[in-house]
């Protein structure tokens, strides 16, 4: 579940640099997500005893590949309610069914003796999946960025020396600063494709999310079937 947080760390960047909420706001508006794991986690983690573990742990993912894929309608503008809210709301009630089902059948795998074992295991690989999965995404975030804002940037006219003094900002993603040389008409269509450059690489960022969920979904059909028949 931790590499699902990669994705979930452009969401601020989009909200602040692309949206221009302010930081405030953008911390509010991510409120959702985590009030939704908060209120659920005590039922969700009941879901194993009533259940069993396979249906939260295949749902739960479900759900939050769905979360995933309603973020691709991002766009440059729109209104929270329509474009993020939906989102979000999902993506926890994906997570809210998962997470807590997923630290009870950790738990309840191994002798009691050993719960702190497994517990410190699970959360250093919780850990490590994150810290990786943030760098992953962000490699694949700036590549994506700089490709489509290339791209953008060919069909505008433009001196060498902002081409060199946009290159040197690409490291901030849609927080580029724009040169000062560019003429009055022309910076509201840089900034456009700075800022649809960013919403293409939060995309396909997204749709990677998306992808990696059901993934999840269907590693958990695989092994939790293959560990009950071998029982």
């Amino acid at each position: 579940m931790a590499r699902w947080a990669g994705p979930c760390s452009f969401c601020p960047l989009n909200l602040i640099q692309v949206q221009h909420y302010a930081p405030t706001a953008a911390g509010a508006a991510l409120l959702p997500l985590i009030l939704i794991i908060f209120l659920l986690s005590r039922w969700s983690g009941g879901l194993v005893e009533r259940c069993g573990a396979k249906i939260p742990l295949v749902a739960g993912p479900l759900i939050a590949a769905a979360g995933f894929a309603l973020f691709l309608r991002t766009d440059v503008g729109g209104t929270y309610w329509t474009t993020f809210f939906p989102a979000i709301v999902v993506l926890g009630l994906g997570m809210a069914v998962s997470v807590a089902p997923l630290t009870t059948t950790v738990m309840n795998s191994v002798p009691e003796n050993r719960v702190g074992v497994a517990s410190g295991i699970n959360n250093a690989i919780s850990r490590t999946a994150g810290l990786l999965a943030i760098a992953v995404f962000g490699i694949v975030m700036l590549q994506s960025f700089d490709r489509q804002l290339d791209q953008r940037l060919s069909e505008i006219e433009l001196t060498s020396s902002a081409r060199a003094a946009l290159a040197t900002q690409r490291n901030k993603l849609a927080g580029a600063e724009l040169p000062k040389e560019l003429h009055p008409g022309t910076r509201p269509v840089v900034k456009r494709a700075i800022e649809e450059s960013f919403v293409s690489g939060f995309r396909v960022v997204m749709g990677m999310g998306a992808l990696l969920a059901v993934g999840s979904a269907a590693s958990a059909v695989v092994l939790i079937q293959a560990k009950s028949r071998k029982a």
